[in-house]
């Protein structure tokens, strides 16, 4: 297939075109020349103002719940959500049934991804079955295509498990990935512990749990001298405690949700279930916080942390309701929305270099004769997600009918142009 996207500003600080609006001719899934004006014969022809080029976008946290809970999202619609949000690349969690923590698992996802228009990354669950009590079989999971290893969305409790994780790692050059989420603390809290939870009379989660977690896995990889990276942070502290551990030299790395960025405890006051995650909406105070830590770069990655939930476990009492919520398609939207200041190569680093680097993935460099792996977007004008162009099986999102800035054009992965259908 031949692709030609006309008048392209190029954001990749790694490309000689970096900043500059070109012609870029994509032939058979490589970028086969990038000049002024192009004029050849092409299948296809891309062209429109604003429009802005990048490696293809990665999201590291995604739970696919493929296979064991296809009834919330499958591979496949999963794969299409993705594209819809200008991904190329995604994680996937090992959270499924049966869980991702053995050699025919990851086989399963790698050898169905051969079928799909993104690149799906399966990672490996850290102990067998993520019931913390055994390491499960690490070594011959990244044999067969574990990008990188976590129990998701039940973060390994257990010290010495997790000591032994970063241990095993360090000869194989991989990453531990953890929630900073401490069970054992409120267990049965629903929101963020404070005034708002007492007012509402939910259950808190208090952010003690989160510094407590992060606090000792940033002793666990300071005495391992290890590889680290925590997500879903949603406080101030758990910010400076990174940043300390970063200024010592440790190689942590940690990323955000767009929700965190995007909304807070205060949203929660009408009970919408939709706005129940885990780590939970922070202060008003926290939220601005990490909106500054991105700015700054003490965060590496956006992070979706799309969780889909059936209608069941969304529409009802807020206490009964699983947390979670969709937002591949809703992420850079979100993103462009809270912090329209950003710059085209600090979101370039947040949505796909960083991530490429923290996880050894195949660099992609927008110059002649690389492979073509992109993210085509635009930051003006909106868009609105709603339920006919929702692309999940869920539809469980505080985004539904919001009007969002920023636009994804669509993306060229594999050889094949995918327009965005939804805007």
């Amino acid at each position: 297939m031949n692709i030609v996207l006309k008048k392209i500003t190029i954001s990749d600080s790694k490309s000689p075109y970096n900043g500059l609006v070109k012609d870029v001719f994509i032939s058979n899934g490589i970028v086969a020349k990038i000049d002024d004006n192009i004029i050849v014969e092409a299948d296809k022809i891309v062209s429109g103002e604003n429009q802005i080029l990048s490696p293809g976008w990665v999201d590291i946290f995604s739970n696919f719940c493929d296979p064991g809970y296809e009834f919330k999202e499958t591979l496949n619609s999963g794969a299409a959500t993705a594209l819809a949000g200008g991904y190329t690349s995604v994680f996937t969690l090992p959270n499924t049934n049966p869980v991702v923590a053995t050699k025919s698992q990851v086989e399963y996802i790698v050898n169905a991804n051969q079928h799909l228009p993104i690149n799906i990354y399966p990672l490996g669950a850290i102990t067998k079955n993520i019931e913390g009590k055994e390491l499960a079989e690490m070594y011959d999971m990244q044999n067969s295509g574990a990008i990188a290893f976590t129990d998701g969305l039940k973060p390994v409790q257990n010290a010495e498990l997790v000591l032994k994780a970063l241990q095993y790692i360090k000869a194989t050059n991989t990453t531990i990935i953890q929630m900073p989420i401490d069970a054992t603390i409120g267990k049965h809290g629903l929101i963020n512990e404070g005034i708002h939870s007492t007012q509402m009379g939910l259950q808190g989660i208090p952010s003690i749990g989160e510094h407590l977690m992060i606090q000792r896995d940033i002793e666990l990889l300071r005495y391992t001298n290890s590889k680290l990276h925590i997500t879903g942070i949603s406080t101030a502290k758990s910010i400076e405690m990174i940043q300390q551990a970063k200024a010592e030299g440790l190689n942590i790395t940690c990323s955000v949700t767009p929700y965190h960025l995007f909304f807070c405890e205060e949203d929660i006051l009408n009970y919408d279930t939709n706005l129940k995650v885990n780590p939970p909406l922070r202060s008003h105070a926290d939220m601005m916080a990490l909106r500054n830590a991105v700015t700054d770069g003490t965060i590496d990655c956006i992070a979706s942390h799309h969780a889909p939930q059936d209608w069941d476990n969304k529409v009802c009492e807020f206490q009964n309701a699983s947390f979670g919520m969709i937002d591949l398609q809703t992420t850079f939207t979100a993103l462009q929305t809270v912090l329209p200041e950003l710059s085209n190569e600090k979101l370039t680093q947040l949505f796909s270099s960083n991530a490429r680097i923290i996880f050894n993935l195949p660099n992609v460099i927008i110059e002649e004769g690389a492979i073509a792996e992109l993210t085509l977007f635009s930051r003006t004008g909106n868009s609105t997600l709603t339920e006919s162009n929702n692309l999940s099986k869920s539809f469980n999102t505080p985004f539904a009918n919001k009007q969002l800035n920023g636009n994804i054009i669509g993306t060229i992965n594999k050889g094949i142009l995918s327009l965005n259908q939804t805007i």
